[in-house]
């Protein structure tokens, strides 16, 4: 960019094609894989785990089963970055902020995070057959998603 300055300030987030982050994504292809071996070793060996995370990706996840500190296997560290600003600190710089603190027992988090909560089967099939009707000029007459053939 020719004005890093002059355009620091813009903001595409609300563009097509934006790229956002895929939390769901990480959750079952990063986080739930390591849970399982490392905090399963480390959890085997009565070690305690410390878990950072965004504060948006934690947002993500299933509500977690809190307990003391003392009782704790896991500590989710949940952090952010906010813009700093003011005298001195210079503009355009973010810092890493801890927002939160999460204690959970390891097993009753590990299986909060692998179990799918699933809807309504009636409302996803009437949700993939609306979708199906937007695609076709005219709405089927003979055929839906529960009586294909």
């Amino acid at each position: 960019m020719r004005d890093p300055q002059g355009n620091a300030s813009m903001d595409w987030s609300r563009e097509a094609n934006y790229s956002r982050p895929d939390y769901l994504s990480s959750s079952r292809k990063r986080l739930v894989p390591q849970l399982i071996y490392k905090g399963g070793i480390l959890c085997g060996w009565g070690k305690k785990i410390a878990v950072a995370l965004n504060k948006s990706f934690f947002a993500t996840l299933p509500t977690l089963t809190q307990v003391p500190k003392s009782d704790a296997d896991i500590a989710w560290l949940v952090y952010e970055l906010r813009l700093a600003g003011g005298e001195g600190q210079g503009l355009g710089r973010y810092h890493l902020v801890k927002v939160d603190e999460v204690y959970t027992e390891f097993e009753p988090a590990l299986l909060s995070i692998t179990t799918p909560s699933p809807g309504r089967m009636e409302d996803f099939v009437r949700m993939l057959q609306d979708r199906l009707d937007e695609q076709l000029e005219t709405a089927p007459t003979n055929q839906t998603i529960e009586r294909p053939f």
